[in-house]
């Protein structure tokens, strides 16, 4: 871990190395942390891909005089302004103030955005003295148009203080946010705390009035906002790449963006058919793909997939395409046999059991 110390009270941190000696931290598998007062940003040297940045620059760019600047800071006002125009209008309240992250490649007078990284970048925000850690329930990026989405975010303490430590895909303006939401029609569900953890963290939403409808099946396009919603990633809009989803449903940006990141595929006959029942066993390989970006599947033991599910006494019934992916969610302890041994890979399952399947992925890749 290479570490670049802020002095205290700077509103702006920028720590700036050249690209010789990212490529050196590249090789070393090394990290370079970014300690301010507010918060901490470590990024494996690796994410930034000095190579592929070099190559926008023309390749023919000497790393030592491409410059990459790490920048931690107050946003500009006008920011902070939709920012703060949204939790009004999103009716949850900002705990810590935004502060934005950003990575900039500079080669002579021009400049290039690195705003997305292909593993979860850390960034450790310090919570203010006095603020209750239980009210705190996620952390929120902001997309260019002023959207929150959630980011995976868990509370810490560390050396007696809080922190909220967040994972993110991008880099934009954060904030860390209390926003409890409670379902009327999960009072008394099994699933009850789950539900309303994922509906605070904006990882799921209701079907009116309040409620969730915890027992209803979810189709494969709600479970697909869900794991997007889940993984911290914004919606992609733009011509649909399936068949059967129109650019105008309001589904078609979560499917995109799930297919972009090879989350999911559709059928042979190239539709997606997102308002089918989703099964159990698509909805696990869905997760087994999902386990990849959090890098929980490389901690699984790697059984042979056959070794793991013979206790099954269903397993014949799920289909060949699936089998590795059930058997990644079983070792991962995300799913669990129905009615003790019995896989059932073909039943539908239920909005209750989805959010269930989300917030473990995200408890067992450590994430929240």
């Amino acid at each position: 871990v290479v570490t670049i110390p802020a002095r205290a009270g700077a509103d702006v941190v920028v720590g700036e190395l050249n690209g010789q000696i990212v490529k050196k931290m590249e090789d070393e598998e090394a990290v370079l942390e970014i300690a301010a007062e507010r918060a901490t940003y470590r990024l494996p040297a690796r994410l930034i891909d000095i190579g592929e940045i070099s190559a926008r620059f023309g390749g023919d760019a000497e790393l030592s005089d491409i410059k990459i600047r790490v920048e931690i800071g107050e946003p500009p006002a006008e920011t902070v302004q939709w920012v703060e125009n949204a939790a009004e209008d999103g009716a949850y309240t900002i705990v810590v103030p935004p502060i934005e992250f950003a990575v900039r490649a500079v080669y002579g007078d021009t400049t290039v955005e690195i705003s997305k990284f292909e593993a979860y970048v850390e960034r450790t925000v310090a919570v203010p003295d006095g603020v209750d850690p239980n009210r705190i329930t996620t952390a929120v990026v902001f997309d260019a148009d002023g959207t929150p989405r959630h980011v995976p975010t868990k509370v810490v303490m560390i050396d007696g203080k809080y922190y909220a430590v967040i994972s993110s895909l991008t880099n934009s303006t954060y904030a860390v946010i209390w926003n409890s939401v409670e379902f009327g029609d999960a009072a008394a569900h099994w699933a009850k705390d789950t539900i309303n953890n994922m509906g605070s963290r904006m990882i799921i939403q209701g079907t009116g009035g309040g409620n969730f409808s915890p027992d209803r099946n979810v189709t494969r396009a709600e479970f697909a906002a869900m794991i997007v919603r889940a993984l911290g990633l914004g919606a992609e809009n733009g011509p649909s790449a399936f068949t059967d989803v129109n650019e105008a449903d309001w589904y078609n940006g979560v499917i995109r963006t799930a297919h972009a990141y090879g989350l999911l595929s559709g059928f042979a006959d190239g539709t997606f058919r997102p308002n089918d029942d989703i099964t159990r066993e698509q909805a696990m390989v869905i997760l087994s793909r999902a386990m990849e970006i959090t890098g929980l599947k490389a901690k699984l033991p790697g059984d042979a997939a056959d070794a793991v599910l013979q206790t099954f006494a269903d397993a014949a019934q799920a289909s060949g395409w699936a089998i590795g992916g059930i058997a990644d969610c079983v070792q991962a302890d995300i799913v669990s046999g129905r009615n003790g041994n019995m896989l059932a890979p073909l039943d539908a399952i239920t909005r209750a059991e989805a959010a269930t399947m989300v917030e473990r992925l995200l408890q067992k890749s450590d994430l929240i």
